[in-house]
């Protein structure tokens, strides 16, 4: 059991945080102040700290420098107010791990801390125990991902499901593209665990929260003194991920800049760190993800060329959930028994009216959406039936438009007459176009000339249909 040390002087904030992180599988003490805080890990072999930014006898830079000089090999995150997140920022320079910002949201603590257990960089790992490349170690690694994810039953799954088991045996480099929320990072984690590369690293990396001053330090990493407040030597996420897989996750606000030396990186797949000379041999398969077009990126000077293609060995569409129709209540019954399990309820069913509302609904944030709408109506479900009253006002009062039937996936039975020529037609015309623009990977001028329409009017035709 991995062990954390959460340091926070407020009392209400450290219990609910304990209390949260231990339901979740860790074994969690609390220090109200730095110096219980030093004191504790004095006597303890913590895997993960947790640390306010303002504590009463100190402050986080002062705690990372503690830290990071007597526990070199404890990671640590910072939780930090809006208005410190600057000096944050200068704290991972320093080497902290990363940081949350107040007020604080439970997913977000528990995705960043199962970040770091990934990246083996902030925990203690036991080098006495050899590494096992058995099977059970592959199954325990499914059957973790599968509690966060369901591929489902639909056609446009099953399709997904053998991209995925057509590419993960190869070594290569992967694009996923899809709407946020549609799961990119868990289609990516799958790739990775039916790759040989199982049992070693999976590094995932947000490029999207990325400044220019900190992306060359998280890619490359640095070595001490190399710049100002460059205190201890940084390994970067390349050399985390040597051996395995390096996940980049909304590669397209990555700077010009920082473009160009990744695309060396990949192509000699050798990085220095910041200050070194000495160079490192990598062995990294690397998947990328984007919610934008690429290729649009690369039209507009914002996107390299040369390292899409270096990336582009093979794409992977992942549908909206308004797409995956059989696998909508699926998903929501997944989600439903994940919640149970969190707070410790028996409830069992959906009311039919809320699975005809799920069926209607558009779900704008996809499958992360759901399982945040899901978890919530567990909440306020006192019985054992979620009723509409425990969903939010936009998902029990959404009215579906008039044509809004041709953005569900092929086994949602709507009430609209399906079988009059002028639905027909709209249908078929929604089926060419997304076809012709998955084709071309969503090339908006290649898919007007494709369709032989001008690109206005493409654009509003994707419009009206719900196409972004």
């Amino acid at each position: 059991m991995k062990k954390i040390l959460i340091i926070d002087d407020e009392v209400n904030v450290a219990l609910l945080l304990s209390k949260f992180l231990t339901r979740n599988g860790f074994d969690v003490t609390t220090a109200s102040t730095g110096t219980i805080g030093m004191e504790y890990l004095k006597n303890g072999d913590f895997n993960l700290v947790l640390c306010d930014f303002r504590l009463e006898d100190t402050d986080g830079r002062e705690m990372l420098k503690n830290i990071k000089t007597q526990y070199p090999k404890t990671g640590v995150i910072i939780i930090t107010g809006y208005s410190d997140i600057k000096m944050a920022v200068e704290l991972i320079k320093m080497g902290a791990y990363d940081y949350i910002t107040k007020p604080l949201y439970p997913d977000e603590i528990l995705n960043t801390i199962t970040k770091a257990i990934e990246t083996h960089y902030a925990l203690v790992e036991d080098k006495s125990e050899p590494v096992s490349h058995d099977k059970s170690s592959k199954e325990n690694k499914k059957q973790a991902l599968s509690n966060e994810f369901v591929l489902g039953t639909s056609r446009v799954s099953r399709e997904l499901l053998r991209q995925i088991e057509l590419v993960a045996p190869t070594n290569y480099s992967v694009i996923i593209m899809g709407e946020s929320g549609t799961g990119k990072e868990s289609v990516a984690k799958s790739i990775h665990i039916n790759s040989p590369r199982y049992n070693q690293p999976f590094v995932a990396m947000d490029c999207g929260s990325l400044t220019k001053e900190l992306a060359a330090s998280e890619f490359f990493g640095h070595e001490k003194g190399s710049f100002t407040g460059a205190l201890y030597t940084k390994i970067g996420h390349f050399e985390m991920a040597n051996g395995g897989t390096l996940f980049l996750d909304e590669v397209g606000n990555l700077s010009y800049e920082i473009q160009a030396a990744l695309l060396r990186t990949v192509q000699e797949r050798k990085v220095k760190r910041i200050g070194s000379t000495k160079e490192i041999s990598l062995d990294v398969r690397i998947i990328i993800a984007t919610n934008e077009n690429l290729q649009e990126g690369i039209q507009k000077g914002k996107f390299r060329e040369d390292l899409y293609h270096r990336f582009n060995e093979f794409s992977i569409y992942i549908p909206p959930l308004r797409e995956r129709g059989s696998d909508i209540m699926l998903l929501a019954e997944h989600f439903l028994r994940l919640a149970n399990h969190e707070l410790g309820r028996n409830v069992t069913s959906f009311s039919t009216e809320v699975i005809e509302c799920f069926m209607n609904y558009r779900w704008q944030g996809n499958i992360r959406e759901m399982k945040n709408v899901v978890r919530r109506a567990t909440l306020l479900t006192e019985g054992g039936e979620i009723t509409m009253k425990a969903l939010p006002l936009e998902i029990s009062n959404f009215k579906i438009p008039v044509y809004d039937y041709l953005n569900h996936a092929e086994n949602f039975e709507v009430k609209e007459n399906r079988h009059d020529l002028k639905n027909a037609a709209l249908e078929a015309e929604y089926e060419t176009i997304l076809k012709v623009l998955r084709e071309v990977n969503f090339n908006k001028t290649k898919a007007a000339e494709i369709l032989n329409i001008d690109r206005k009017t493409l654009y509003n035709k994707m419009k009206a249909i719900n196409i972004k």
